[in-house]
């Protein structure tokens, strides 16, 4: 299969409507703080147990078409011996591979940030494909604050995206991109939008210039939401318009789909907003999901690290995942939210 064929392929199957990915590459510290939360001890073990429950969920298929995986599972086993890639294939669940290598201040920029990992990364890149991963993913973020994000931090970290992408491509693996625009802080949902477009802008023409073909990628950005700490939370539909007017003005229709991060906003606040995204029209991409924390927090939370609660964390996470399907059609409702079937 050639390069052109693999990507083809691969975005067909991640492009699907009704349908999102889930983030699970949570990094050794991010998941010892998740587990700590719910009195579980985080050792390879633990980690692989939570992962393969997750994976194996019987029907997640249904509603999660991709799965991107910290380099850790790529490696390990179900308790039946088979890989944890292969558990997530065998529901027709791509499996993608989280390939940057964390942030770090960025120098002579106070207050931002730049995302490690070019280096080495074909060479990585040959070892995760030849494990299963067909698509990857490269994060971003910037803090929103005085005067953060720099006109360095935005330009930066654009260039680092674009060159991502572009080597990805190179090897047929299908580039996320995201650029998190973190809700951290007091600021207004004005001032976040501004940052938005700003970084948006610099991101496509990074990959412009890198000529990445935008058919062959997916971006993964924030929504436009006023700051965890604003005083003025908005609703969803203020979220929905101040979205979509920014995207119109800086992601071309080329690109095939935009899948959300959840960014610090809980299960039901990042459902209601992709729902109420998805509510309104002119809208040339597919808009679905690409949740961590609010696709898994209510599995967590049912499972305890208790073998005998796997069932009660699976029904919690396709129960998730079902109303994030029908947000990415526009078709959610509170209402839903009652059908639940296991005991927190």
């Amino acid at each position: 299969m050639s390069v052109q064929d693999q990507l083809e392929s691969t975005i067909k199957a991640l492009v699907q409507d009704g349908k999102g990915i889930l983030a699970a590459d949570e990094s050794s510290p991010t998941i010892a703080k998740r587990f700590a939360a719910i009195a579980v001890e985080s050792t390879e073990e633990s980690r692989r147990d939570y992962r393969s429950l997750i994976l194996s969920t019987p029907g997640l298929g249904q509603y999660v078409n991709g799965v991107i995986l910290f380099e850790e599972t790529l490696t390990q086993t179900d308790s039946q011996g088979t890989p944890l890639p292969d558990v997530a294939s065998n529901q027709g669940i791509v499996p993608g591979i989280k390939v940057d290598k964390g942030k770090v201040p960025l120098a002579n920029a106070p207050g931002d940030e730049i995302t490690r990992g070019l280096d080495g990364l074909e060479a990585r890149l040959e070892s995760y494909i030849g494990r299963g991963a067909r698509f990857a993913k490269w994060r971003c973020v910037y803090h929103v604050a005085g005067h953060n994000p720099g006109r360095l931090a935005v330009e930066a970290n654009a260039n680092v995206l674009a060159s991502y992408a572009a080597v990805c491509q190179s090897l047929g693996v299908v580039p996320i991109v995201e650029p998190e625009v973190l809700i951290d802080g007091d600021h207004s949902i004005e001032r976040c939008a501004d940052v938005m477009e700003s970084v948006l802008h610099e991101v496509f023409h990074a990959l412009h210039r890198n000529r990445v073909a935008l058919e062959y990628m997916l971006l993964k950005p924030s929504m436009v939401t006023p700051g965890k700490d604003h005083p003025q939370q908005a609703s969803p539909e203020q979220v929905a318009t101040a979205t979509l007017q920014i995207f119109r003005r800086t992601i071309p229709a080329a690109v095939p789909g935009i899948n959300f991060l959840s960014g610090g906003q809980t299960p039901e606040e990042a459902t209601r907003n992709l729902n109420a995204i998805n509510g309104l029209k002119n809208r040339p991409w597919n808009l679905s999901f690409s949740y961590g924390r609010a696709l898994q927090e209510p599995a967590l939370t049912a499972w305890r690290g208790d073998p005998g609660r796997v069932q009660a964390a699976q029904q919690a996470l396709l129960h998730r995942a079902r109303m994030n399907s029908l947000a990415a059609r526009g078709q959610y409702s509170d209402d839903q939210e009652q059908d639940t079937a296991w005991e927190l």
